[in-house]
């Protein structure tokens, strides 16, 4: 019963409370594990992370077969970016019996951090099953159902997150996300009527884009901009974004890799890095690449982003900043290289073997990752520039952090194309060789010619299987999970035509550039 006094001062939120409450009773018994628990809790929800790890692992060894201590460490070592320790927390703690929903989903979404979506599914689909009534256990179920090309199911559990929570963004973005809709079949009154309730800005954000989403399938283009650009307006707003702040980032990288560079490193590792700004086929040259036997797909990994900053040892909120790069730029190439090893190989699909590095905004990293990992292949998509700067407008990232914040207007958006294109050119020009230029448009109009380039840069022998990249039966995490489970197709090129007119200011700016609309 005094363990229940603990737990309802944290559940709460009176951190405090617990933490006296706890330390007494440690007074009294040291070996009281439910006291160790609650305060490591209470630590980790004050922020003090280090702390909290230091108190729960006394209270697993006193009671080692407690499955919520087990998952909550593994929870622990993810915040603490421990990734390696955190999968052993995990399959630990997935041994262990428990019929609690809460413990289980905790297990789940660390081994969907992990990039072990085979292993978090069985586990979401427990929770759901012992607490039907939770929407966040059914959310993370949906969602990775989605993962796996289930989309009947996943949609029946979305649709079962909005009969409880009618007005819930993200269960409306994921369901619009599962497929196209048609006249006959969507979801967009619903989706309105309830921008008609909502007031809070992220649940608004979410909703706009479902219904613009599916506006544009239902093939009424004017209504679904309209839906994006208010809610895109906002967001910048609220999010106080500058394109300044790229430009100063774009410019301490090209003045980091300007001078004389260290000599490379001698690790013999040769991942394939898919780089390039998102949306713009990363996600269907990872799984052409996947398919063969020589590559297994790692996801979109932040091994090279927090080797970085590890080895630049700033302070500073973001991963990435200026004086991050200044900082970094007298890396050890050797010591880079095996620190993103050591954090690349702790992902599922990075243990053994060659493996592919997906995610798109490495592109700022190249020089680093040329550097620390000399045999690594780096191919770098580029899609038409309008199509692009359309896709990653109407698509929602993470909607905080601080890499996507020009993604909220379409001019933010051709900006940073722009400071993309040139950065990507520098580095050809620094790195000759390196970078695979690798043109989305021109794979669908010569698949088989561009594969065997693609391949020939990666250093794989030719495999048939690569032009059957959609019959894989594997998990694809990321927004185009739908999409690269069909046939090559040109349906998206030429599609920001219709919004012409709306991004008529984007379209001048990117001339002026001389830079190719198409």
């Amino acid at each position: 019963m005094a363990g229940s006094v603990l737990r309802d001062r944290l559940a709460a939120g009176d951190l405090a409370g617990c933490a006296a409450e706890a330390r007494a009773r440690l007074q009294r018994d040291p070996r009281d594990a439910e006291a160790l628990f609650a305060l490591a809790m209470a630590s980790a929800e004050a922020g003090r992370v280090g702390d909290a790890l230091r108190l729960i692992e006394p209270a697993r060894r006193l009671d080692p077969a407690n499955a919520e201590y087990a998952a909550q460490t593994a929870r622990l070592l993810i915040l603490a970016r421990q990734d390696a320790a955190a999968a052993e927390a995990a399959q630990a703690a997935a041994q262990l019996p428990t019929g609690d929903a809460r413990v289980l989903d905790t297990i789940g979404c660390v081994f969907a951090r992990l990039g072990d979506h085979g292993a978090a599914l069985p586990l979401f689909a427990r929770a759901v099953d012992l607490a039907p009534d939770d929407t966040d256990y059914r959310f993370n179920f949906a969602t990775s159902l989605g993962f796996f090309g289930r989309t009947h199911e996943a949609a029946v559990q979305y649709e079962a997150v909005i009969a409880r929570e009618p007005h819930s963004g993200r269960a409306h973005l994921g369901l619009a996300g599962l497929r196209r809709h048609t006249r006959d079949d969507h979801h967009v009154v619903r989706i309105e009527a309830a921008l008609g309730v909502v007031r809070d800005p992220d649940e608004r954000l979410q909703l706009h884009h479902a219904a613009a989403k599916e506006l544009e399938d239902i093939g009424e283009p004017a209504r679904s901009f309209a839906h994006l650009k208010t809610a895109n307006s906002a967001h910048k707003t609220r999010l106080g974004y500058r394109p300044e702040q790229d430009e100063a980032l774009f410019a301490a990288i090209r003045h980091a890799f300007s001078g004389p560079l260290p000599q490379p490193s001698d690790l013999p590792d040769a991942p394939v890095f898919v780089v390039g700004l998102p949306r713009t086929g990363t996600t269907l040259v990872e799984r052409i690449l996947a398919a063969h036997p020589g590559l297994t797909a790692a996801g979109e990994l932040q091994a090279m982003p927090l080797a970085v900053k590890e080895a630049a040892a700033t302070r500073s909120r973001h991963v990435l900043d200026p004086e991050t790069v200044a900082a970094a730029a007298a890396f050890d190439p050797g010591a880079l290289g095996r620190a993103y090893l050591a954090r690349a190989r702790q992902n599922a699909g990075a243990r053994g073997g060659r493996f592919i590095d997906k995610f798109p905004l490495n592109f700022l990293y190249v020089g680093w990752i040329a550097m620390a990992l000399p045999n690594a292949r780096i191919v770098c998509l580029r899609r038409g520039a309008m199509d692009a700067v359309l896709s990653t407008y109407k698509h929602l990232f993470a909607a905080h952090s601080s890499y996507y914040a020009w993604s909220y207007d379409p001019l933010d958006c051709a900006r940073y194309l722009a400071q993309q294109r040139a950065l990507v050119t520098f580095w050809q020009e620094r790195f000759p060789g390196r970078v695979l230029d690798f043109s989305y448009e021109g794979l669908v109009a010569d698949q088989e010619g561009q594969t065997r380039r693609l391949l020939d840069h990666c250093g794989l022998e030719w495999d048939e299987a690569c032009l059957n990249f959609h019959a894989q039966q594997g998990a694809v995490a990321t927004p185009s999970a739908q999409q690269v489970r069909r046939p090559l197709n040109a349906d998206a090129i030429g599609r920001w035509r219709t919004h012409a007119d709306a991004l008529a200011d984007a379209a001048a700016f990117l001339q002026a550039q001389g830079i190719a609309l198409d």
